[in-house]
């Protein structure tokens, strides 16, 4: 666990977004499409990068998500419920995205479009700030995730086929450490170290946790 300082109980929507501005942008890493590209790159594994070669784990496909953090007084993450039928990561609180269609200017673009057609967040209310690091996982996608300024004003049509519900969870909650848990389970023999950020009834965790914790650290680390 980080001993960095965390930041102020409530963060105030300006003060987040102008250190969001100030530290992340919108350049495009190479390494998102091509795995020998040199930069700095979070995952799955990235609590114990030595496992990832034990593992045989091969991330290779791109894709995107957003971070959609709501400009209230207080500011909150919007995120969603996935449905029980899915594929992949079924009954998990997720992001709004997926891949990287070849129709997709960028990944934002395409972070905009999951977004749109998940859970009906227009993109006209969405201003994007930038990329957190490549976010590499298990079930081999190379994500890059886009923090958005969303104005409160939204009204959300979900998709049912993909997500069951959408929840806010206040920013000042997830973006302090102390609520950032270790936890430890086996995965084809291989003990997978990942973040969980428990919320009330909510369980936050693998991706998503890991997500949120590159978040704290690229906006309030040293």
């Amino acid at each position: 666990m980080s001993d960095r300082a965390a930041p102020s109980a409530h963060p105030a929507a300006a003060d987040f977004f102008e250190r969001a501005r100030a530290r992340l942008d919108l350049d495009v890493p190479a390494a998102l499409t091509d795995p020998t590209a040199r930069g700095v790159r979070r995952g799955d594994l990235d609590l114990d990068p030595v496992l990832w070669e034990r593992a045989g784990v091969s991330a290779i496909k791109p894709a995107a998500v957003l971070i959609p953090i709501v400009d209230r007084d207080e500011p909150t993450v919007l995120l969603t419920l996935r449905t029980a039928e899915l594929a992949s990561h079924a009954g998990q609180v997720a992001f709004p995205g997926g891949k990287i269609d070849p129709s997709d200017e960028s990944p934002v673009a395409a972070a905009l479009r999951e977004a749109k057609e998940e859970i009906g967040l227009k993109p006209v209310l969405i201003e994007p700030i930038g990329y957190l690091d490549l976010y590499l996982t298990f079930s081999g996608f190379r994500i890059l995730p886009t923090v958005a300024r969303v104005k409160p004003d939204f009204s959300l049509t979900l998709n049912p086929w993909e997500v069951k519900e959408t929840f806010e969870v206040p920013l000042a909650f997830l973006m302090t450490p102390d609520n950032h848990q270790r936890k430890t389970r086996d995965w084809k023999g291989i003990p997978r170290d990942y973040y969980a950020i428990p919320f009330g009834d909510r369980y936050i965790w693998g991706i998503t946790a890991g997500i949120l914790r590159n978040l704290y650290d690229r906006i309030y680390g040293a």
